[in-house]
């Protein structure tokens, strides 16, 4: 979506609620509507950077207090517990060189130490050069979920019960970014263990709709033209299997893993369980489906399912890989997200208070 002129998502129930909800200044945990509204916020490394700025976009609109809830995945578990801590324009930290080169530690490689350092920007970083107030982020009566993937059963599974005190809140943001082979082990949490949410759930909104949410905001890192060409990457790769099948819509409904999938599998997953590798096999499936899903609520079109809405950044926005550091592009991509989220839903809510 680029705009909201012709944009028929402008009439969506999820706008109607937040227009409801702010214009009544209902506060969470003390609603009259009987609605459970969710913010879901994608990660993907740092092109989660993308999905950083809209979440600050949803500050600065005044939005966030209609929400009762905000999931994470990933990267975007970290945008969450910014957002909901007492200073969210530190999301703005995403932007940063130095925030990059804390959490992308390259030469690691040559020490056999995780390339990606997420105890390191957690425990270091957020605690003593760039400090994010934790306790801030307890106290919030907007629920915090920050979603990783169990390493026995290879699920989705949400940390929020076991947020009880600052320590366990860095834990679980450790456990939701944890990137097999990548970023080390996996990151123990109440006993069990967990590696990146994006493992099992890339887009955090299933389990919000498990949790009850009546309306889901979802705010997606990945252009629409980043999926469909890893779509179609995978399937040139794959292009004699049987196993590539498509619905009757022309969406692909299984998809043979890639390459890299398949080695990290391999080699990364080897000692863990089989329930884990195959839903890190599985993983490029499950986000096709996820794309079509969201697509087909952004229309609205039944009013007895949940309100779903995507914002997702322009197909002309440039591309962030889950590993950049340059500062120039991370600027740009969180001030593209910032951007585009901030004119769709104040071009809506603006309709909303008009019509």
């Amino acid at each position: 979506m680029s705009g909201t002129e012709a944009d028929p998502t402008v009439r969506h129930r999820l706008y109607t609620v937040l227009a409801e909800r702010t214009a009544s200044g209902s506060l969470p945990g003390a609603r009259a509507d009987g609605h459970r509204v969710a913010l879901a916020i994608e990660g993907g490394g740092m092109r989660g950077t993308v999905s950083a700025g809209m979440a600050l976009a949803v500050h600065e609109l005044g939005l966030l207090p209609a929400f009762d809830a905000v999931y994470g995945a990933s990267a975007g578990a970290i945008s969450s517990t910014w957002l909901l801590s007492s200073r969210p324009e530190g999301l703005r930290g995403w932007t940063d060189p130095a925030f990059a080169k804390a959490l992308i530690r390259r030469r690691n490689v040559l020490r056999g130490r995780p390339l990606v350092d997420v105890r390191q920007l957690v425990e270091v970083v957020y605690r003593q050069v760039f400090p994010l107030d934790f306790a801030s982020v307890l106290a919030n009566p907007i629920e915090l979920h920050p979603l990783a993937t169990d390493v026995l059963t290879g699920e989705a599974t949400d940390l929020h019960a076991e947020l009880v005190d600052e320590a366990t809140l860095r834990l679980a943001m450790r456990a939701s970014a944890a990137l097999p082979l990548l970023a080390g082990g996996p990151v123990t949490v109440g006993g069990r263990r967990y590696f990146d949410a994006g493992v099992a759930e890339s887009i955090p909104f299933r389990q919000a709709l498990r949790d009850g949410a009546t309306h889901v905001l979802v705010l997606r890192s990945r252009r629409r033209s980043d999926s469909d060409s890893n779509r179609d990457n995978n399937n040139s790769n794959n292009s004699n299997s049987s196993n590539d099948n498509r619905d009757s819509d022309g969406a692909t409904n299984h998809h043979v893993p890639s390459r890299g999938t398949r080695l990290v599998a391999n080699l990364g997953l080897r000692p863990h369980t089989p329930q884990l590798r195959a839903a890190f096999l599985a993983r490029d499936t499950r986000l096709a489906e996820d794309d079509r899903l969201l697509t087909h609520h952004d229309r609205d079109a039944d009013p007895t399912a949940p309100a779903i809405l995507s914002i997702r950044p322009p197909d002309d926005s440039p591309y962030v890989s889950r590993l950049e550091s340059g500062g120039d592009l991370l600027h740009t991509a969180f001030e593209t997200g910032r951007e585009t989220a901030r004119a769709l839903m104040s071009g809506a809510l603006k309709q909303q208070s008009e019509g």
